[in-house]
């Protein structure tokens, strides 16, 4: 996933970053409230967001997303334990609130709960047709027959499933899959190497067809012909 962190606790946020990069997301962080209500022009899919900026309320970040990105999932970060920041926050739109301090693991835990709220339905079981996938021991099945993939076909897999019936780009598509793809020398066989073995895999599985390439622009995960 792509994240955005917002945090000006220097040793929380780069103890944050280190360990969402482990986990495989793209991450940045913002320190200060001007610079976070700029950068969320663009999309992210979770923004951790800290409510006490040295130069203002978290909030008005998270009133500005609600307004440009509405599936973007927002769990709140702070230390003030609040109910009625609690309250504000949760009515404003975030999806989840957690307290200072806290462990990565729980908010681990959260962030996987809220893609599948988001993008899923909430289950952890992911279908499509005769395709399965489940996102807890990220295991993948064609017609309860396990595929195997790599690290990065499932999370390109999982971007598809998230994103099915819409055409998505090259360079989204890179972002997702790489963390920093320009270090891999950014190129259209990049992409269409790791398509093709997914798509190989899938196919040698028994599962149909679904990543169309749409010509001079990417690819779209569908079923129509």
């Amino acid at each position: 996933m792509k994240i955005l962190v917002v945090e000006d606790e220097a040793e929380l946020a780069h103890g944050l970053i280190k360990n969402l990069e482990l986990e495989g997301h793209i991450v940045e962080l913002c320190t200060n409230l001007q610079t976070a209500l700029i950068t969320v022009e663009n999309h992210f899919d979770i923004i951790v967001l800290d409510i006490n900026l040295p130069d203002g309320s978290g909030l008005e970040v998270l009133r500005r997303v609600k307004r440009l990105h509405h599936q973007t999932g927002i769990i709140i970060v702070s230390a003030r334990d609040s109910v009625d920041n609690k309250v504000e926050g949760l009515e404003l739109g975030a999806d989840d609130y957690l307290i200072k301090p806290f462990q990565f693991a729980e908010l681990n835990a959260r962030l996987k709960s809220l893609v599948r709220r988001v993008h899923f339905q909430g289950s952890e079981i992911i279908t499509y047709h005769e395709l399965e996938v489940n996102s807890s021991t990220l295991e993948t099945y064609v017609n309860s027959t396990k595929v195997e993939l790599t690290k990065r076909e499932y999370d390109l897999l999982i971007y598809f499933l998230a994103n099915k019936n819409r055409v998505l780009t090259k360079a989204g598509i890179a972002e997702h899959i790489s963390k920093g793809y320009m270090d891999y020398g950014f190129s259209d066989d990049y992409i269409y190497t790791h398509i093709k073995n997914l798509k190989k895999k899938l196919l040698k599985s028994g599962c149909k067809d679904y990543i169309k390439n749409v010509y001079g622009v990417g690819y779209k995960f569908t079923d129509e012909n």
